[in-house]
């Protein structure tokens, strides 16, 4: 009896950290599984083509990734993201990537990326990066920041709040960020919070940030502008 409560105890355990150690898109069960996007079946993520109609070109994308992009607009970045949404045949694989473009002193707001971790290499330039913990028991949420310089890497943990600023006022920098999923998400914290889609009453907001609801207003008048294309 001792012995068989120790195995279930045992598997319990190990059921529990497999659960923990999951930390991207599920792995596949075959060889690829190309985005069939015609079809009218939901799932998490997309049915299978059927293979004897893939193609090459399921798996790739002309990207232009080494053409710099326009960031003249209000926060100064411009965010390129090859997710399953441009290359179908990265379904189920659990990865995507970015190149992110910084015009002098831009930035690439805070935001999170629900469902992965990213890990960004910087190709050009000096960006100041910085990520947020979640909530600590002691209150506190602590910031984690770095100067990266051409070539430096640093990571960004799933679901946490991060940035990047480029801090140079006259010249620009180049990031590539590669993604555990698929299909990453970005939730802009800025513009989820102000510039949502019926907005968040004014009192909710002004008693979140401690501020007249007045603030929020305006706030809420102004453009919150999308640097994801």
């Amino acid at each position: 009896m001792a012995s068989s409560t120790t195995f279930l105890v045992l598997t319990a355990l190990l059921a529990l950290l497999a659960g923990q150690v999951i930390a991207s898109d599920p792995s596949p069960m075959q060889d690829f599984c190309v985005a069939d996007k015609d079809s009218h079946v939901s799932v998490n993520g997309f049915v299978c083509k059927d293979p004897k109609d893939v193609k090459a070109d399921d798996f790739f994308h002309a990207a232009n990734l080494d053409m710099p992009r326009d960031t003249t607009g209000k926060i100064g970045s411009n965010v390129t993201l090859i997710n399953v949404m441009r290359i179908p045949g990265l379904n189920t694989l659990g990865i995507s990537l970015a190149r992110i473009d910084y015009a002098p002193l831009g930035e690439n707001p805070p935001h999170t990326h629900p469902r992965a971790t990213e890990i960004l290499t910087v190709l050009e330039g000096t960006l100041y990066v910085g990520f947020v913990t979640s909530n600590q028991a002691n209150r506190e949420n602590k910031l984690f920041t770095k100067m990266l310089n051409k070539g430096d890497v640093f990571v960004f943990p799933e679901g946490l709040i991060h940035f990047q600023f480029n801090p140079c006022p006259d010249k620009p920098a180049v990031a590539i960020a590669a993604l555990s999923s698929q299909n990453p998400g970005a939730i802009t914290i800025a513009n989820a919070v102000f510039g949502s889609k019926l907005p968040i009453s004014d009192d909710v907001l002004a008693k979140a940030f401690q501020v007249e609801k007045n603030t929020v207003d305006w706030l809420q008048a102004q453009f919150w502008a999308d640097n994801h294309n």
